[in-house]
């Protein structure tokens, strides 16, 4: 047995539940979970000293010539998949990469979270986060066939997926995840689960496992569960509208303020992240919305906001001050509602959390809130003449905006920084030559 006990808990929990394999899970720069599957008789050595594997077949990892990696699992991140059989079990764990001589790897997105988190603790600071993921379930992964043409919080037949939401939120549960919400989204077929919020490490796991049990229950049921960003034209996108908050080191919520001037129940600190975020959001887009496709979903007329706003009532605003429970301290929060479900939450949480840090460092002095205006209503023109800045556009100015961000350098390093520029160039740059069947409708006939 080992010193840890953490670690001693695995390994009785092997035996005990006839565990046969445990799988060793991290993610690609890009956020694809990737596995490896390693027998009990190897655990032992695989917390002292990690595991090796390629790490040139991993999307942003790293050269041929320095590809070896090391895998150094978490044991607090075990748990038993309910989807597998009980006899001849299968468990998971979360690693961590590390070069042969032990370093921290900096192509690691949890690395960079884990960092980051630290800096904000140096600070403090505890930094809590509550995601909000929707999703779609179609016929098959070939198309976008729907299952029902239910509407915004349905229960009704038309709720086909009922049975899929209630798989889905018991297996999380099992695996000690626990969920706050779940219902029918305002897409036909579209749907939404909430975590109850935690700290930003655990939640990046979280996410990551609810979207492979998602995907998981699915396919149980012989449908297809995507988290595309925009996978239908003509139904709403599905966003991670990211609630987030920081306490102190006391356990004290530090952006709540119930002597605000202004009403908001927000602190000064409260303010200066706000702040933060919205200047830095033009830079990070591309870490929260990392594709392509993540644009048609950040478009007027949307219910996606691109606006460099906040206010509390107002939904069309960026940043957004929840007020379900104003008395309460612990539930004062504010969420930022662009991010997409395609999201690497490591990175995503990381750059989220450093532009706040970055906002308070600074004291950024917070715009005044945009209440009673329906942004949603308004062009990119209409808004930029009325002074509002925007998020990118598409992906092409968000990659160069990310480019040149001093900000995201040093929060992602330079491994992480320079293959996201060159690997999301390279994408735009590809979709500019494909010609689509929109233009094909559109021009041939006339030109």
């Amino acid at each position: 047995m080992t010193t840890n006990p953490d670690e001693d808990f695995v390994l009785k929990t092997v035996k005990s539940r006839d565990v046969h394999f445990v799988r060793f899970w991290f993610t690609d720069v890009l956020g694809t979970m990737k596995s490896f599957a390693v027998v009990p008789g190897e655990l032992e050595d695989a917390f002292a000293d990690g595991m090796g594997f390629d790490g040139s077949c991993i999307e942003g990892f790293c050269r041929t010539q320095e590809s070896d990696m090391l895998a150094f699992p978490d044991a607090s991140t075990f748990q038993v998949l309910p989807w597998r059989p009980e006899h001849n079990a299968v468990a998971r764990m979360f690693c961590s990469i590390r070069t042969p001589d032990g370093q921290p790897f900096e192509g690691d997105p949890r690395h960079v979270l884990a960092q980051t988190v630290a800096k904000a603790r140096e600070r403090g600071y505890v930094f809590n986060v509550g995601p909000e993921l929707e999703f779609y379930y179609f016929k098959d992964a070939e198309g976008t066939e729907v299952l029902d043409r239910g509407g915004y919080f349905d229960l009704t037949s038309l709720d086909y997926a009922s049975d899929l939401r209630r798989d889905t939120v018991l297996t999380l549960e099992k695996m000690g995840i626990p969920v706050e919400y779940s219902h029918h989204e305002n897409g036909p077929s579209q749907h939404e689960i909430d975590l109850r919020f935690t700290d930003a490490l655990s939640m990046a796991d979280a996410v990551m496992t609810y979207k492979l049990v998602v995907k998981e229950i699915a396919l149980k049921h012989g449908v297809y569960a995507s988290f595309m960003p925009k996978p239908r034209s003509d139904a709403p996108g599905s966003g991670m509208h990211v609630h987030q908050s920081l306490f102190d080191l006391e356990g004290n919520n530090a952006f709540f303020d119930p002597n605000d001037p202004q009403g908001y129940r927000l602190s000064k600190v409260a303010k200066h992240y706000i702040a933060g975020i919205l200047k830095y959001a033009p830079e990070f887009c591309v870490i929260t919305n990392q594709f392509v496709n993540s644009y048609k979903r950040l478009i007027c007329g949307g219910e996606a906001p691109t606006y460099l706003s906040w206010a509390s009532r107002n939904r069309s605003t960026l940043v957004r001050i929840p007020r379900y429970r104003p008395e309460r301290e612990d539930a004062c929060r504010i969420e930022l509602r662009s991010p997409d479900p395609a999201a690497n939450p490591y990175l995503a949480f990381a750059v989220m959390l450093a532009a706040g840090l970055k906002g308070i460092e600074d004291e950024l002095e917070l715009q005044p809130p945009t209440e009673d205006q329906d942004l949603f209503a308004l062009s990119r023109q209409d808004l930029r003449r009325q002074g509002f800045h925007t998020l990118p556009e598409s992906l092409g100015e968000a990659v160069e905006l990310f480019a040149t961000s001093d900000l995201m350098r040093e929060t992602l390093g330079e491994h992480i920084h320079s293959y996201l520029v060159s690997a999301k160039r390279a994408e735009w740059n590809e979709y500019q030559g494909n010609v689509s069947s929109w233009e094909r409708d559109r021009y041939l006939a006339v030109l």
